[in-house]
C-alpha cells in the first residue's frame, strides 16, 4: 500500500477519542428514544440513592425530571473494574490488510469498539485496563480510571490500527494468555474479549478451559466474536476462482467459492453453535460482533452487563 493510500486509510483514526465520544454520545441520543431508556437515564454522572444515606448529594433536577432519587458521583468512585483484551493476530487484520479498497479491518472494529467503551468507562467513573495479545501478552495494563491512564490506552489502541509487515504471519495463544489474566487482573472484574476465534490451537477446548478459569476467579466475561459477516460467513465473493491465503499460518489455497459454500456455510455455522453452547455452559456473554453492522451491539451489550452487575 502506498503512503498517501496508507495515510487515507487511517485518516477517520487520527484523532480516535474524538471518535470514540461521537460513536458514545451518538449511541446514548439513540437509546433515549429506544426501549432501552430505561437503564440508560442520566447514567453519565450520577447513581441510584441509597436509602440511608445523606441527601446533600441528591440531584433535585434530575428528581424533578425523572421522579427518581439519584446522587451526584465523583471521581473517586470507581463502581466497575473493566479489563478489555484484544487478539491481535494477523487474522484480526483482515479483511484491509494491504488493500486500499476495504474500509474496515476485524481490528479497525475491535480498537473502535474498545475505544468507545474505555471512553463510557470513564464517564461511568469506572476503571479500564487493556491487554493485548499474540502468542504473548504484548500490552498489559492494570485498570484505572485517571485521565492520564486512559490517554495511555488510547495511544496503545492507535497503534494497533497500523499493522506493521511482520504482523503477518502472526498467531495467537489465547488459551495460556487468558490463563495469564485471570492472575494478573483485580478480582471481580469484568473482562471483555475482543477476537475472531482463529487461534489454530490443537485442542478447541483449551481455550474455553481459559475462560472457565477466568470464571473461577469471579470474573464476569464477555466474549465478542469478531467477524465479517459478508466475506467469512456468507462468502460473498464473485463466481471466479480466488488464492486464499491463510494470515495466520501463510498456507495457500486457490478455489472458486461458489464450489464449496453450501459445505463451507454448514461447517462455520457449526463452528459458531459450538462457541455459543459452551460459551452458556460457562455463563460467558457470547456476543456476535460483525464488522459491517456498527458498534450499537457492542455498547448495548456493556450496558446489559453492567446493569446486571450493579
Amino acid at each position: 500500500m502506498s503512503a498517501n493510500l496508507e495515510k487515507s486509510r487511517y485518516k477517520k483514526f487520527e484523532n480516535l477519542e474524538l471518535l470514540a465520544r461521537q460513536v458514545v454520545e451518538g449511541f446514548i441520543t439513540g437509546l433515549h428514544k429506544s426501549p432501552f431508556h430505561g437503564f440508560s437515564v442520566e447514567f453519565a454522572e450520577h447513581r441510584i440513592y441509597n436509602p440511608g444515606e445523606s441527601i446533600k448529594h441528591i440531584d433535585w433536577k434530575l428528581f424533578g425530571r425523572t421522579e427518581k432519587l439519584f446522587v451526584k458521583k465523583f471521581e473517586e468512585e470507581t463502581n466497575l473494574r473493566c479489563q478489555i483484551v484484544i487478539d491481535n493476530s494477523s487474522s484480526m487484520y483482515f479483511p484491509a490488510y494491504g488493500r486500499s479498497d476495504e474500509k474496515l479491518s476485524k481490528m479497525d472494529f475491535s480498537v473502535q469498539s474498545a475505544a468507545s467503551l474505555i471512553y463510557l468507562l470513564k464517564k461511568q467513573r469506572d476503571a479500564s485496563g487493556l491487554s493485548v495479545f499474540t502468542d504473548d501478552l504484548n500490552i498489559h495494563t492494570q485498570a484505572r480510571s485517571n485521565s492520564a491512564h486512559n490517554k495511555l490506552l488510547f495511544a496503545y489502541l492507535n497503534n494497533l490500527l497500523s499493522p506493521q509487515p511482520q504482523q503477518l504471519n502472526q498467531m495467537s495463544n489465547p488459551s495460556k494468555i487468558l490463563h495469564e489474566i485471570a492472575e494478573k487482573i483485580h478480582k471481580r472484574s469484568l473482562v471483555i474479549i475482543f477476537s475472531d476465534m482463529m487461534e489454530n490451537i490443537s485442542d478447541p477446548d483449551e481455550i474455553f478451559d481459559a475462560l472457565q478459569h477466568l470464571r473461577h476467579n469471579k470474573h464476569e466475561v464477555i466474549l465478542f466474536h469478531v467477524f465479517d459477516k459478508k466475506k467469512e460467513f456468507d462468502l460473498d465473493y464473485q463466481n471466479r476462482p480466488y488464492r486464499f491465503i491463510d494470515m495466520e499460518t501463510g498456507k495457500e489455497m486457490k478455489l472458486n467459492p461458489s464450489q464449496i459454500k453450501e459445505k463451507y456455510r454448514d461447517a462455520l455455522a457449526q463452528f459458531h453453535n459450538n462457541l455459543k453452547l459452551k460459551c452458556m455452559q460457562y455463563q460467558i456473554d457470547f456476543v456476535p460482533a460483525d464488522i459491517g453492522a456498527g458498534f450499537e451491539n457492542i455498547l448495548i451489550s456493556f450496558f446489559k452487563k453492567r446493569s446486571k452487575l450493579f
